[in-house]
């Protein structure tokens, strides 16, 4: 199948190529480009039944018009999350979804246990410090994560990986899941409980649930308020699930004692590039960035060797099923879009 593959970088090239070669199965036509998919770049896949996308391509309602126009019947996703398309609009015009529901859960986790680890320990300061022969420790104090409460919110395969992580370190654990995993309670000094009391309760909160219109701005300002003073804050999910604004008022107030954040509600337009000659016009962001307590990476927790192989294997394998006119497992339905 010819593929036209948005939002490209040099490591998607290499590990696609790569995978599509070694594979007899495959052998796609990849058509590599730069541009993030949108409408006015839509045109670029002329031709092209398949269109690949990342997580800050469009996929509204007429960018899937000008694609169905142009001959695409198949919207392949190399990412879990598909809060980006408008399902109901694919269906309508019978272009079929599919994603990757999982790549290496294990990058995720741990790059979020990193955050928390620099947050905790300065570790951004004291780098540089070091740096200009500064080995002074004033202000880089920082607290014992061993007997922590930490709130785990999403306990899928990342929120898991996670929450053993933490257990590991001598933590409680308190899970709040519309769906809970029966193995989370046997890792002993964990619960499940109602978000309210999780946020109540714990020093640590963590963020691993999709984003859906139940899920969106999860964590506003009322619930922050029911945070404990000095909270820390982390996401490595999906940007919406916070209300920057919101959380920006409890850093101010001291509610929020440390934010880290690998998403962004405004990412689309700044993650990914590089921006380091630009005048970002964000305020938000750029406020943020100013806090001396806020840790942000741009959304490179998936960003291993083993998630982009399986990003690649599983990106593939879902365009030859649908090639072949097989049922594919992760097809996305209009009604998970609800």
């Amino acid at each position: 199948m010819k593929v036209a593959v948005f939002s490209t970088k040099a490591y998607d090239r290499q590990f696609l190529e790569t995978v599509n070669a070694v594979n007899a199965d495959f052998n796609h036509e990849l058509v590599f480009l730069e541009p993030q998919l949108n409408q006015q770049t839509a045109p670029l896949a002329m031709g092209c039944p398949g269109v690949c996308i990342f997580v800050n391509d469009g996929a509204d309602a007429k960018t899937l018009e000008i694609l169905a126009h142009n001959g695409t019947r198949l919207l392949a996703l190399r990412s879990a999350g598909f809060n980006h398309v408008d399902l109901q609009a694919a269906a309508k015009l019978g272009i079929k979804v599919v994603r990757v529901p999982a790549y290496s859960p294990y990058a995720v986790a741990e790059h979020t246990v990193g955050l928390i680890l620099m947050l905790n320990r300065k570790l951004y300061r004291a780098y540089n410090r070091v740096r200009d022969d500064n080995f002074a420790l004033d202000g880089l104090l920082g607290f014992d994560i061993h007997g922590c409460t930490v709130g785990v919110v999403g306990t899928g395969k990342i929120g898991m990986i996670f929450a053993q992580i933490m257990h590991g370190f001598g933590c409680s654990l308190l899970a709040y899941d519309a769906y809970p995993n029966p193995q989370f309670e046997k890792l002993g000094a964990s619960r499940y409980v109602q978000l309210d009391e999780l946020l109540e309760n714990c020093d640590i909160i963590s963020l691993h649930c999709p984003l859906t219109p139940e899920t969106y701005y999860l964590i506003d300002a009322d619930a922050i308020d029911q945070m404990k003073p000095g909270v820390m804050l982390i996401n490595t999910s999906r940007g919406a699930l916070i209300d920057t604004k919101a959380v920006i008022t409890g850093i101010k107030s001291g509610k929020i004692g440390y934010l880290g954040i690998d998403v962004y509600e405004q990412e689309e337009g700044l993650f990914f590039e590089d921006l380091s000659d630009s005048v970002i016009q964000d305020d938000d962001f750029q406020l943020l960035q100013s806090f001396p307590n806020v840790v942000i990476t741009a959304h490179q927790a998936f960003f291993t060797r083993e998630a982009l192989q399986s990003i690649a294997e599983t990106t593939l394998s879902n365009i030859t099923t649908c090639e072949q006119n097989k049922v594919c497992a992760n097809e996305v339905k209009l009604e998970d879009g609800k």
